[in-house]
């Protein structure tokens, strides 16, 4: 396989799969395909491509038993379809980037030894992006890879917004408030810059990622203030299977009733919560607004999740002295128009108004013309971000 322009493959790890895009670099960044390895450690594994080619879109049953297993049928394929010729450099999203990396790196032994002094920061995601780099190393040993850090757009937080409440002596370990999903926050700044204007870009904004999982950000000069997440991902508001804040004292009640342990808590708060948790029956919103009329358990986790960001977005205005654009996006907030009617119902004290019409179609911008907050919906892009950055980082393009 030639090809005039070279190739960046994107991967994106999570506990159960591997996420991946390939693009072609030259004057614009263009996407060839993108696909998935899902369902990792269960029977039913599944490798999937969507191609601009449909010939080349397809999806195959795989086994998949962990990581390993996984990462060399990813780069099995890759060696079939021949892109390993034409490969320039491998970028991979990694979650924790700790209080050394604010800044996209190309991936050294150095560095590896570090993530995985780092590995106990989110234990759910770093031994498997660690495990991914590695693999590739191995397999073609001449290719570079870049970490792209999720962090790294919140590095620069206001001391107030670093600080925890706990002893002092812990800052030190490195244990501060960080916050998460900064690829998407960084694709979404770039592209209101775009779409809004650069004045725009440099207002008081609120950037709502609602997905699986989901935060808030507050953005003011084009600097971040403040975001929902904090040491974990876990933190903030509820999300699919992750509870979202708790009050700690819950831990040790926990512990001297159900005699449960520090994993075991983790599990529940990281697997076992938030709208799977209060509803009782499922973790996707789209299946919890069918049944919200008939349940009123699923009526209940969609309640909590939209008062919990109505809340955030309060407070974040307070925090930003007012707002001037609240952007949704992720799969809930670019997709789910009645919750982000739900989510702004009663905050046109803030300037939040929507129109029914265009928030009903998705529209770009859903607020009504007299409003004094632009209210958006835009698409986030978190595998174009990291092969932009990966361009970045070696000269690319």
């Amino acid at each position: 396989m030639k090809s005039a322009s070279p190739r960046i493959l994107t991967i994106n790890g999570g506990s159960s799969s591997i996420k991946f895009a390939l693009f072609e670099a030259g004057e614009s960044l263009k996407r060839i395909l993108e696909g998935s390895i899902e369902r990792i450690g269960l029977p039913e594994s599944s490798l999937r491509v969507k191609s601009l080619n449909p010939a080349d879109s397809f999806s195959r049953s795989v086994k998949a038993p962990d990581h390993t297993v996984a990462v060399e049928v990813l780069m099995d394929w890759i060696e079939e379809r021949g892109d390993h010729e034409v490969l320039a450099a491998v970028g991979h999203r990694v979650v924790h980037g700790g209080p050394k990396y604010s800044e996209p790196q190309v991936i050294t032994a150095k560095m590896i030894t570090e993530l995985h002094r780092l590995s106990p920061f989110d234990p759910e995601h770093m031994p498997e992006e660690i495990l991914l780099t590695e693999a590739f190393h191995r397999r073609f040993p001449d290719l570079p890879q870049v970490a792209c850090f999720d962090t790294a757009f919140h590095h620069d937080l206001p001391r107030v917004a670093q600080l925890l409440p706990i002893p002092r002596s812990y800052e030190a370990q490195g244990v501060r408030r960080y916050g998460f999903h900064g690829l998407s926050y960084a694709f979404l700044m770039e592209e209101l810059a775009r779409v809004a204007g650069a004045e725009a870009a440099q207002g008081r904004i609120i950037l709502a990622h609602l997905g699986n999982g989901a935060s808030l950000a507050a953005v003011r000069d084009g600097k971040p203030v403040d975001t929902s997440m904090s040491f974990t991902p876990t933190a903030g508001v509820l999300m699919s299977t992750r509870s979202g804040d708790l009050d700690p004292g819950l831990i040790w009640y926990l512990t001297r009733t159900e005699n449960m342990s520090a994993k075991q808590f983790n599990e529940m708060v990281n697997f076992q919560s938030g709208l799977l948790g209060v509803s009782e029956t499922s973790s996707d919103m789209r299946d919890l607004l069918e049944r919200e009329a008939q349940d009123v358990r699923a009526a209940e986790a969609i309640a909590l999740f939209c008062y919990q960001i109505k809340k955030w977005i309060g407070g974040f205005a307070a925090a930003l002295g007012g707002l001037d654009t609240l952007v949704f996006s992720g799969g809930i907030g670019e997709n789910a128009p009645v919750i982000r009617a739900r989510i702004c119902a009663g905050l046109g004290f803030l300037g939040i108004e929507i129109e029914d019409q265009q928030n009903t179609e998705n529209e770009g911008v859903i607020s009504t013309t007299p409003g004094r907050v632009a209210v958006r919906v835009m698409h986030t892009d978190e595998e174009q971000m990291i092969a932009k950055t990966v361009c970045g980082v070696l000269g690319l393009g």
